[in-house]
């Protein structure tokens, strides 16, 4: 009986560790979405339009246009078109990891950089 519980738990953990969270990406290649982050310990919420190879992002009353390159469904890099400086002329990889029916939750960092960030985006419109 002993071994048999043993047998048991050792099936429920191998199988657990197989589950892949569901990700529907195609669903979030265009739209309009919203994203809420903590900046400098205050929270911040950008509002941006996607269409397949455009992004643009409504921050603070400014309108900032991004080129996008799909490296597959559910990757792809973001480009700032009117850089203003140096640090915004570096691309941005970015990772759909999990999606839901209306949100997704993403990996984000700089091209090259081992640095992640990660945030949900919830798709309005």
């Amino acid at each position: 009986m002993q071994n048999a519980r043993y047998l048991l738990l050792l099936i429920f953990i191998a199988c657990s560790g197989c589950y892949n969270p569901p990700r529907d990406c195609k669903s979030f290649k265009e739209g309009t979405f919203r994203f809420t982050a903590i900046i400098d310990g205050e929270e911040q919420t950008t509002t941006f339009e996607r269409s397949k190879d455009q992004e643009i992002d409504y921050f603070e009353g400014k309108a900032d246009t991004s080129s996008i390159r799909w490296i597959n469904n559910c990757e792809y890099i973001v480009k700032k078109l009117r850089p203003r400086d140096a640090a915004e002329e570096k691309s941005i990889h970015m990772k759909i990891l999990t999606t839901t029916d209306s949100s997704y939750t993403f990996e984000y960092g700089l091209v090259g950089s081992a640095n992640k960030s990660k945030g949900t985006a919830y798709k309005i419109n």
